[in-house]
């Protein structure tokens, strides 16, 4: 999650939904929470490449998605504790199950499969991360829940992600829920969980907001640098942060403002690694929700732009690497896509 860093990643087969194509070696799946969608880019020049899964009435405002060890595509939905759940798809984008869902789960945010292979779900408004059978789907426990009212709290809890040293990292956004509404005024921290002993630390205090933000902090993705082995963290806000994984070192700032405005009007989702290193974001302009693919360097951290404005990006916040052939170009309706080429609050407004 958000090649993923996230344990049991495995990679995919052919896509298989294109009349006519040549294979690429790879592509970005980007999942749009206005868009009710997950579609396809090619994480060399940006083109667009379809829809892996389309707005069908399945997904509401999907915010994170992981390959579990079966393959197969698991995606965070729903607004509401009637329709939240985590649902299960195929690679093809075919829709399985609904893997897993109730026992309090309310606007899922981060999903991670863990070590002792179960899935963990950050629950945002109900600042609770629940844990469920990895097979089954099955209901085990409340992992972790926010305890009182505390800086050090699980006070709105987003991105997940495991560790090499096998423990939960956890991203807050610094919110308390309120019956169903998210409240501001905790700091923004990441969290770090032993999932033996369910034992808390934090790895990381909120940092100074960035210049070119609206002066709040709001970590969002992670994922493990595959180049360095740090953990690298957005901030909603904007900028990319990387720490070091042995004592939570702030380690060096890299700005996502490519609206290049102060404040910045573009605001950033998750990240994604591919296995040179190069890295990817996702950013949408807060005055029209269109989206933009960025992307970094591994080396140098120069910063491009793919689908720089695509219509097709309606404010999205998931992203992930695929490493397997995709179809390129993809035929929509016989036409082939050819290559080429305001109310601000400390919330964090998707959902």
């Amino acid at each position: 999650m958000k090649c993923s860093t996230q344990f049991g990643l495995s990679l995919l087969t052919a896509f298989g939904i294109a009349t006519s194509f040549t294979a690429a070696d790879a592509a970005l799946l980007v999942g749009n929470t206005s868009g009710n969608n997950i579609v396809i880019f090619d994480e060399i020049v940006g083109n667009f490449l379809g829809e892996l899964i389309p707005d069908n009435g399945l997904l509401d405002s999907p915010d994170t998605f992981v390959y579990g060890p079966d393959g197969n595509l698991y995606v965070s939905s729903g607004t509401t504790p009637e329709n939240s759940a985590i649902l299960r798809f195929t690679p093809k984008g075919e829709f399985i199950d609904v893997f897993a869902s109730g026992n309090g789960l309310f606007r899922p945010y981060g999903v991670a499969f863990g070590p002792d292979n179960n899935l963990y779900v950050s629950s945002f408004l109900s600042d609770q991360i629940l844990r469920y059978d990895g097979t089954s789907g099955a209901f085990i426990d409340v992992f972790a829940s926010r305890q009182g009212i505390a800086p050090d709290g699980l006070n709105g809890p987003n991105g997940l992600l495991f560790g090499p040293d096998g423990r939960l990292y956890v991203t807050t956004q610094g919110s308390v829920a309120v019956e169903g509404i998210p409240v501001f005024g905790q700091p923004s921290i990441i969290l770090s969980y032993d999932i033996t002993t369910q034992e808390k630390t934090v790895f990381a205090q909120e940092p100074e907001p960035s210049p070119d933000s609206f002066g709040f902090v709001s970590f969002l993705g992670m994922a493990v640098d595959p180049l360095s082995g740090n953990l690298v963290v957005s901030d909603f806000a904007n900028g990319i942060r990387s720490y070091d994984f042995l004592d939570g070192t702030l380690l060096s700032e890299l700005s996502t403002n490519y609206t290049e405005s102060v404040p910045s009007s573009s605001f950033i989702g998750s990240l994604a690694f591919a296995p040179n290193g190069d890295l990817f974001t996702v950013g949408f302009d807060i005055t029209s929700e269109i989206g933009s693919i960025l992307k970094y360097d591994g080396l140098t951290k120069e910063r491009s732009l793919l689908a720089d404005a695509s219509p097709e990006l309606k404010r999205p916040i998931g992203i992930l690497y695929a490493a397997q052939p995709v179809p390129e170009p993809f035929m929509v309706g016989g036409l082939a896509i050819a290559a080429g080429g305001l109310v601000l609050s400390r919330r964090r407004p998707h959902g």
